[in-house]
């Protein structure tokens, strides 16, 4: 599918004495894995808040699935299909597995919480992504890999077709970042868009099928991965050519002890 599910153009926005983002334009299709890159500071969590709602942009266009969006606001992003993961996790650790995934939408009957109902929806979503987890399980009991799967059973739960997903491998081991690409790539294998934040560029070969850089708030490149090299990545993120990835430092010696 070509036509893009989101569309941002000459987007702007300023915070009290910071150019955020200066005329940004990105786009996103259904079905792709999209690397959002740049440096800290170069506008990347800014432009994704603004696409899901979190922050109003001050000028520029946004259309989602085609739609001209004046103001975004997080009800109206999830009414659109649009969900945010962020890399602090926000969940309830006293609460189950079902009662996370349906905070804020639980499921009464007659007037009282039927946790059974959610129990039941909400192991027909993790089943469905072939995740392992009961979904009576106490949130605070799972690892830090387990409770980021339940966060994205819970994006997937209100039928999110835009998933973003900021530095989602920063507290993960080898094992568990392969385990949540399983699932990943089942994610856009349905049709869902995935924006994906993350400063380890050497997942980028494993996941991404297209690159989108920014610089101190400006669009630089927009890329297919396989088109491109680490070291153009970089080169673009950082504004020169990185001529050594580990470069030598000279350091005089120490003095011998007596």
């Amino acid at each position: 599918m070509d036509d893009y599910i989101v569309e941002l153009s000459g987007v702007s926005k300023r915070f009290p004495g910071v150019l955020a983002l200066d005329n940004v334009s990105f786009n996103l299709k259904a079905g792709e894995i999209l690397a959002l890159l740049g440096e800290n500071g170069a506008g990347k969590s800014t432009l994704m808040k603004i696409l899901s709602g979190v922050y109003i942009k001050d000028s520029g266009t946004m259309k989602i699935f085609g739609r001209e969006i004046d103001e975004m606001n997080p009800k109206k992003a999830q009414e659109l299909g649009v969900a945010i993961i962020h890399q602090e996790l926000n969940m309830c650790a006293h609460l189950s597995v079902a009662e996370n995934i349906f905070l804020g939408r639980e499921i009464t009957k007659s007037g009282v919480l039927s946790n059974r109902e959610m129990e039941r929806q909400a192991k027909k979503i993790l089943d469905n992504l072939n995740i392992d987890i009961s979904p009576d399980t106490i949130v605070g009991d799972l690892a830090v890999s387990k409770q980021q799967m339940v966060e994205i059973a819970k994006a997937l739960s209100t039928n999110a077709k835009v998933l973003i997903m900021d530095e989602p491998t920063s507290a993960l081991t080898s094992k568990e970042i392969d385990d949540l690409f399983l699932i990943i790539r089942k994610i856009r294998s349905e049709g869902c868009g995935i924006v994906y934040i993350s400063h380890r560029l050497e997942e980028l070969e494993h996941i991404v099928d297209r690159v989108t850089i920014l610089r101190d708030g400006q669009f630089i490149k927009s890329m297919d991965y396989a088109s491109t090299t680490l070291e153009e990545i970089i080169a673009n993120m950082v504004g020169r050519e990185i001529k050594e990835k580990f470069p030598r430092v000279q350091c005089k010696k120490g003095k011998k002890n007596p």
